[in-house]
């Protein structure tokens, strides 16, 4: 695969519900299955250079650069939410004219083959915007992706922000998007907090892209298995059985 994309991964949370028995380590340095969360993220994106993979970090970042200090990093020092985080590493892509894949350091169930497929639909539907996506019948708290009449994606619903109607959407948002570079960083300067949590959303940018007449698509060839994040210490226990099985 062509070299003209690099990834930001997202490391700077704290894990506030992971911190039990005196815990305290960055989110993405909780193990499972005997290796940091963050191991299988880097595991899945080796199909590029180590120097083109960029770590957002924040809290406790000593604790992520003492293992992963050989890749390049940002630093969020605030948690404004994914759009900020985004926003951080901008000054590292100056000049960056390919596109941006941005993931979660604390999703470790995302395969190789999902990031590659991304970028595979990225570049065949001449795309702007390319969110990942999979379905799932079960309630789980995930944006929806909201289509229109057509079937096109329309936008991103967050589920504290989301309706009934759009609760009951089945196709979820992975939370993984690829970008070309220099449209992100224009939408992300017009970001506001004006929702539920007081962030600037990275789901708002798919959206804006849209409305001035970009191409946005979906690739909807996640697993909701793959989908599954870390935030609590039942979740650690989950995603470390899967690993142990071979998922």
């Amino acid at each position: 695969m062509p070299h003209s994309v690099k990834a930001l991964v997202l490391c700077a949370g704290k894990g506030t519900r992971l911190q039990t028995e005196g815990i305290d380590l960055p989110k993405v340095m909780r193990q499972a299955d005997g290796k940091p969360l963050l191991h299988y993220v880097l595991t899945a994106l080796d199909f590029l250079p180590r120097e083109d993979v960029i770590l957002v970090v924040g809290y406790k970042r000593e604790r992520v650069l003492e293992v992963y200090g050989a890749y390049p990093h940002a630093v969020q020092d605030q948690q404004l939410g994914t759009g900020h985080a985004v926003r951080c590493a901008q000054e590292l892509l100056e000049g960056f004219e390919g596109d941006v894949l941005v993931c979660c350091g604390d999703m470790p169930l995302m395969r190789r083959e999902t990031y590659q497929a991304l970028v595979e639909t990225h570049r065949a539907q001449g795309n702007v915007c390319t969110l990942l996506s999979g379905h799932a019948h079960q309630s789980l708290p995930y944006g929806r992706i909201i289509r229109d009449g057509a079937g096109a994606f329309a936008r991103i619903v967050e589920e504290k922000d989301a309706t009934e109607e759009e609760r009951a959407a089945t196709e979820l948002n992975a939370g993984v998007y690829l970008f070309r570079a220099g449209p992100l960083f224009q939408a992300l300067s017009h970001l506001r907090r004006d929702n539920a949590q007081g962030e600037y959303y990275l789901t708002d940018v798919p959206a804006f892209l849209l409305e001035r007449g970009d191409r946005v698509g979906v690739c909807d060839r996640c697993d909701p298995v793959e989908m599954l994040g870390v935030n609590t210490v039942d979740q650690l226990q989950q995603v470390e059985t899967i690993l142990r099985r071979g998922r």
